[in-house]
């Protein structure tokens, strides 16, 4: 069944911020998922893991202090457009966190130019609005 409200809606990712980053993309790896793309130093590190079905897992460095058992932080959505898929969170009662903006993410290997934003679920919760530019 199709989203009619914010076109092209499927799951992109998911984030979590690891206490222990080379540990966490151990653990996953041993589960099979693949690894991605990955991009920074030290605790700007980050990566993305293919779980196996072109949905990914991103884990980011830096996570120490935030939780014992480290944080989801937010729900990525690919969508056909960013821009309005932001205007329809917005309408819907989201409040703003980042207004839509290119990115060029300087992974290994190269990561393809996408276009994302930010929202606040009625929860607090981060939602982001993922989609590829070609």
């Amino acid at each position: 069944m199709a989203n009619e409200i914010i076109k092209g809606a499927s799951f992109h990712h998911v984030a979590l911020r690891a206490d222990d980053f080379d540990g966490t993309l151990a653990f996953y790896q041993a589960l099979g998922f693949k690894l991605f793309r990955y991009w920074g130093e030290g605790d700007k590190r980050a990566a993305m893991l293919d779980i196996g079905s072109g949905e990914y897992f991103e884990v980011f460095a830096g996570g120490k202090g935030e939780t014992p058992y480290g944080r989801y932080f937010h729900l990525a959505l690919r969508v056909d457009s960013c821009d309005e898929a932001f205007r329809a969170a917005l309408a819907a009662g989201a409040g703003e966190k980042e207004a839509p903006h290119d990115v060029d993410i300087p992974s290994k290997p190269e990561i393809y130019p996408v276009r994302i934003a930010f929202v606040f679920g009625p929860n607090g919760e981060e939602i982001e609005f993922f989609e590829i530019r070609k």
